[in-house]
């Protein structure tokens, strides 16, 4: 059986990866989905059961896989569902397995930072006419915080007023302040777990 398939869950395992003999990388991870639903009689959230699913994925999501996913996170999958079975001493099992075609971090119960591959570039935006890369005007959305040291803000200053957003170190929260983003891990500072 191979049907395409969106689930949510966390992952359960430390990401394994791995190399094909043809050199294609591999990355792969456990994940449950566990059903919830509001119990009326107790009027409470009560856990269902729990779907396990082997989640394969290749090539450059495979990397992206190893380097972003930890165990315990919450994520959706997007793939090809395949059901295996085999024996094995007179017993027989199943297994659920997702080649991937999609992973990423479920944001209702958390944020994430996206960086986008250097290598994930054949869906890139057209430019405007005299517009280089790096440039504000070629940023899809028109923009974002402008460099430090250029004066967008009209007061003349050159953008030099000590905010933190300006200089890249944070990002515009929506109490007018600045929330701060750790550089190494792109997570958010301060933030509940």
């Amino acid at each position: 059986m191979s049907d395409n398939i969106t689930v949510r869950g966390f992952v359960a395992t430390d990401i394994r990866s791995s190399t094909t003999p043809g050199g294609v990388g591999t990355a792969s991870f456990r994940m449950g989905a566990t059903e919830r639903r509001f119990d009326r009689t107790s009027n409470t959230w009560v856990d269902g059961t729990t779907n396990w699913f082997t989640v394969q994925g290749y090539r450059q999501l495979a990397g992206n896989m190893g380097c972003s996913i930890k165990k315990g996170q919450r994520v959706i999958v997007v793939g090809r569902l395949k059901m295996r079975s085999w024996e094995k001493d007179g017993r027989i099992y199943h297994v659920a397995e997702i080649d991937a075609e999609s992973v990423g971090h479920d944001l209702m119960w958390g944020s994430a930072n996206f960086t986008r591959s250097a290598s994930a570039g054949s869906h890139t935006a057209e430019l405007p006419a005299g517009a280089q890369h790096g440039d504000e005007a070629g940023r899809v959305g028109g923009g974002g915080l402008p460099p430090e040291g250029r004066d967008d803000d009209g007061d003349g200053g050159g953008g030099g007023d000590g905010d933190d957003a300006a200089s890249g170190e944070g990002f515009p929260d929506d109490d007018g302040g600045v929330g701060d983003v750790d550089r190494e891990t792109g997570e958010l500072k301060d933030a509940a777990a």
